[in-house]
């Protein structure tokens, strides 16, 4: 069922949240993705292309494909990545097309005291944060319909790199770091892919903080997703960087989803089961 014409490119299609992504869409919107590496067969799907952000430019895949929606879901070299979405955005000004970029909460970790919502300034500590803001203030500089800037904060999901690490401590009866002091707020590739179709779906822009309604300690957090897999005991190292809580949350405040897009800490926690 094609909801409209709109053709949709993922960069980053075959990684853990590009194809969570690509699996929602995909039914609804002429969908392509790209991958990096062929050995999970995605050499054979039509739909997706070949990219190294290192080597590749990604011009000329925006040319053969000419989306009206870009995707950036790209991981890896930071350099390549900044130069990718140099390009981008100069591709995005010129056509009709919009970007959407997964950002993340880290765009916030210098500020440790309160959650963060939408328009509160970006100011990080870590390289990762300051390269998710760098890239965020090249969208800034878009025409405001052109542009919108997913923070994501934790994202789980039963084949998250996250859980699969959490599974492999537990049977090789490694310790498990859990950060006590830290509060934070989550999502899973499902609610998060469902949350990307309602904002294409509508064409929304802007800057959007796409976790839980609600916050929880880290350590809790974990403690309950291991409780839903069954009766182990894993080893958990508390890891204490401060001795105040401290917050990497993003939480929204001015631009909503509609309720049923609207989910609590516990909702993610309910829907694993890790086998």
């Amino acid at each position: 069922m094609q909801e409209d014409s709109k053709k949709i490119l993922i960069l980053g299609g075959s990684g853990f949240i590009g194809n969570a992504l690509y699996r929602e869409l995909c039914n609804y919107y002429d969908t392509y993705g790209t991958y990096f590496s062929s050995r999970n067969g995605y050499a054979s799907n039509k739909q997706f292309f070949p990219y190294d952000m290192q080597e590749d430019d990604v011009f000329q895949l925006l040319e053969k494909i000419r989306p009206n929606i870009v995707i950036s879901a790209l991981r890896g070299d930071f350099p390549a990545q900044i130069q990718a979405h140099e390009h981008l955005v100069e591709y995005v000004s010129k056509h009709s097309c919009r970007l959407y970029f997964l950002s993340s909460a880290n765009v916030f970790d210098a500020y440790s005291k309160f959650p963060s919502y939408e328009y509160d300034k970006t100011l990080s500590e870590s390289i990762y944060g300051r390269l998710k803001i760098k890239i965020e203030n090249m969208l800034l500089r878009l025409p405001k319909k052109k542009a919108c800037i997913l923070r994501l904060p934790m994202v789980f999901g039963n084949t998250s790199p996250r859980i699969r690490e959490m599974k492999q401590a537990i049977w090789n009866n490694e310790p498990i770091e859990v950060f006590p002091n830290l509060i934070v707020n989550v999502t899973n590739d499902d609610k998060l892919s469902q949350q990307v179709h309602y904002l294409i779906n509508r064409n929304k822009s802007g800057i959007y903080h796409l976790g839980s309604t609600d916050l929880v300690h880290h350590e809790d957090f974990l403690r309950d997703i291991i409780d839903r897999v069954g009766s182990f005991n894993p080893i958990f190292k508390r890891v204490f960087t401060t001795n105040e809580e401290r917050y990497l949350a993003v939480l929204p405040k001015d631009n909503l989803l509609p309720k049923n897009l609207q989910f609590t800490c516990q909702e993610i926690i309910d829907h694993h089961v890790m086998g």
